[in-house]
């Protein structure tokens, strides 16, 4: 649905139409705000295979929980198995990928292979399905801020040209996000410093359909290549295959007059040598510079947010460069579409920021390493044997570095979203809970901790009851505090929640007493046990919108008011 001609007004404006832009878009609709997405781009005429392939488990939990995953399972191949090889021989252990494997506590013990294409469709259709404003071969050439307008008002605005007409038109919007890529206009507009460089390193991807004699050719594979750097194999959607390796100075040295897709196909099926290669179709090829680069800050002057490539850009050598746009635009949704909704106080909107480049800078230190292994090149740190085999210390480094590279081990700084009250847990607030098992009431199906704590926008108080003999007094002044004063029980933007380990006909004679929230029983315990709950005291954990722990404390009112007043308007 393109923006309304007399309708030149949003809350938030995005530009940028990739997977980025349209999973931001697709939050900010759903929670409420209005928005619309602008892409300079006709889809129809952009590359329509290649980009990003890789979905790692935390990914793939955050789109479950806004209801998106299971239109891409249906797409995707499922990986979850690895294999390494060097001079035709497989190497066990593995190196390199074998994070992908025997992936544990989460549903999603997987990678999903899924190409861009095919991503970028299923977030469209989802967003057009709930009517957002959305259109492309549309340019933005300008914005402007006033910066003296009251908070809250539409101060910021766009210019853009219509690339089939050639016209212009304004829109007035309380917030412009850039999610736009790694030559963003969004980000040179606002003057935001993109520091970092480029090596003369360059790699070239190529995906089609291949025959081949490797074995185990349907696992992520590693093909340590003297000549080739570590060539990936990955296996993609629809019988697919992606080949990835480096184009070194020695190769491109047979090729005065360039690359072509003849080029990359032969160099493809060197680089895989001793198995036999032929591709049968090819889908779509690239040749592409290694850099590392940050924008200085993710956010300026209080209206201008960027998202995704707009904000870093890395190798691909990881797979990690869409799982963190995506993980971009989680952290960034709800607390938008709360702010606009005048729920949170202005400072939440500040830890997009602060959250976000401390996640990325550490993928960028981590992409300077492997880029250059991979390459067949040692980092300025390497004290170490220079005939060594750097396939040996990359291996290492993605062993070291697995529930970073899986999404399952991110986490965030203390902060006012992240407030460590006690040590009742080991789960550290800014970090992922486990996805534990559940028990319904009534039916007795099974269901999944993150199944009942969605991301609609709110956070979730989570009560964990404990042995209700010796926790019934703790949860009755519970309940008449939050009577007394509804202000929590009541707020639009916290959800309740209620778990039992007795199981009863009715969850009211599961607890002794009206349950707080949606009630779910937890009868072997293991729930509590994952979480670090003491059965005689109980706990309560408070859930972040997107998921992560907020805080964790005794079954107490007390602290539970003092974590929001940091944050909510109560």
């Amino acid at each position: 649905m393109r923006p309304d001609s007399e309708t030149r007004e949003y809350d938030v404006v995005i530009v940028g139409g990739g997977p980025v832009g349209l999973l931001l878009a697709y939050q900010l609709k759903k929670f409420g705000v209005t928005v619309c997405v602008l892409e300079q781009h006709e889809k129809e005429t952009q590359d329509a295979y290649g980009r990003a392939i890789a979905l790692f488990p935390r990914t793939s939990e955050q789109l479950d929980q806004l209801d998106l995953i299971e239109p891409m399972l249906q797409l995707g191949f499922a990986c979850r198995t690895s294999v390494t090889y060097k001079d035709g021989k497989r190497i066990i252990p593995g190196r390199v990928w074998t994070f992908m494997e025997n992936i544990k506590d989460t549903t999603y013990d997987f990678t999903l292979v899924l190409r861009q294409m095919y991503t970028e469709a299923i977030f469209r259709e989802k967003l057009e399905s709930i009517g957002a404003a959305y259109c492309q071969a549309t340019e933005c050439i300008d914005f402007e801020i006033d910066e003296a307008a009251p908070k809250g008002s539409h101060a910021v605005i766009s210019t853009f040209v219509d690339k089939k007409t050639q016209k212009e038109f304004k829109i007035k919007s309380k917030y412009i996000v850039g999610a736009d890529g790694g030559r963003s206009f969004v980000r040179k507009h606002a003057g935001i410093p993109f520091e970092g460089d480029s090596s003369e390193d360059k790699w070239i991807r190529i995906d089609g359909i291949v025959e081949t004699d490797m074995p185990l050719n349907r696992s992520y594979g590693a093909i340590e290549s003297k000549t080739h750097g570590n060539v990936l194999w990955a296996p993609l959607d629809h019988a697919a295959t992606r080949i990835g390796y480096a184009y070194t100075p020695e190769i491109a040295a047979k090729y005065p007059d360039g690359v072509t897709q003849e080029v990359a196909e032969q160099e493809a099926i060197n680089g895989m040598k001793p198995f036999n290669v032929k591709f049968k179709e090819v889908h779509w090829w690239t040749l592409y510079s290694i850099g590392q680069r940050i924008a200085q800050t993710f956010s300026t002057k209080g209206r201008v947010f960027l998202c995704g490539d707009a904000g870093h850009t890395h190798s691909s050598g990881a797979a990690q460069g869409l799982n963190t746009g995506i993980h971009d635009a989680v952290n960034l949704g709800w607390k938008l579409a709360l702010q606009i909704r005048g729920v949170t106080k202005p400072d939440i909107l500040e830890t997009y920021s602060t959250e976000r480049m401390t996640a990325v800078q550490k993928l960028i230190n981590y992409d300077k390493d492997i880029s250059l292994l991979m390459t067949n090149k040692w980092p300025s740190w390497y004290q170490g044997d220079p005939s060594a085999d750097p396939s040996l210390v990359l291996g290492e480094i993605f062993e070291k570095s697995a529930s970073f590279n899986t999404g399952l081990g991110i986490s965030y700084p203390e902060n006012d979203l992240n407030q460590n009250h006690d040590n009742i847990s080991a789960i550290a607030p800014g970090s992922r809970p486990p996805d534990v098992e559940l028990t319904m009431p009534g039916t007795e199906q099974k269901t999944r901790f993150q199944r009942i704590t969605r991301n609609i926008g709110k956070f979730w108080v989570v009560v964990f009851a404990g042995d209700v003999v010796s926790t019934r007094m703790s949860l009755l002044d519970l309940q008449e505090s939050l009577k007394a004063s509804k202000k929590l029980l009541d707020h639009q933007a916290i959800g309740w929640v209620t778990i039992s380990t007795v199981v009863a006909p009715s969850t009211y004679e599961a607890l002794g007493t009206d349950p707080i929230g949606a009630t779910y029983y937890d009868p072997t315990t293991l729930a509590h046990q994952k979480f670090g709950v003491p059965l005689d005291q109980g706990a309560i954990f408070i859930l972040r919108p997107d998921g992560l722990v907020g805080s964790a404390g005794l079954i107490d009112a007390k602290w539970i008011e003092g974590y929001f007043l940091q944050i909510l308007q109560l």
